[in-house]
């Protein structure tokens, strides 16, 4: 069972309410948290487990619209640094992490404030506090998407 799988048949259905974008290679969706305003997601369309595991020109056309997507959360968002994932250790369905970070976003965690988002307690992280309300996931999916339309 893979949950990005279930996520994008969601998407499919008209049922993923974080779902913003139908990208050649990907799915566009908000993060069920965000700590990390604009915390963004790109799912591989492929049920792939490695980046090799693609063959070059769509690896090439994932990473070119993963770059796309971190572009318009920066614009979106005010970020003044980007910060990008693709761990897998968890779900093993390529996908990529887009963090827009901002001075003060791990509130005295790490060294002086900064370092990698994996330093903010999971705890807090994942924290209901940090879900959006339908009108707060519809304004940030609105600004993603229209940084997207100057992009694409």
């Amino acid at each position: 069972m893979c949950l990005i799988c279930d996520r994008i048949k969601m998407i499919q259905s008209n049922s993923n309410p974080w779902f913003v974008r139908e990208l050649k290679t990907g799915y566009v969706v908000i993060g069920d948290h965000q700590h990390f305003k604009g915390y963004t997601l790109f799912l591989c369309k492929e049920h792939k487990t490695e980046l090799f595991e693609l063959d070059s020109a769509t690896k090439l056309k994932f990473l070119e619209e993963m770059s796309i997507v971190a572009q318009a959360a920066s614009a979106a968002f005010n970020a003044e640094k980007m910060n990008y994932e693709l761990l897998g250790n968890g779900d093993t369905h390529l996908h990529w992490h887009l963090f827009p970070r901002v001075s003060g976003d791990l509130e005295g965690y790490g060294n002086g404030g900064k370092g990698p988002v994996w330093w903010y307690p999971m705890e807090k992280m994942y924290s209901p506090d940090n879900k959006p309300s339908n009108t707060e996931l519809e304004e940030i999916k609105n600004a993603l998407s229209r940084e997207l339309d100057k992009l694409l």
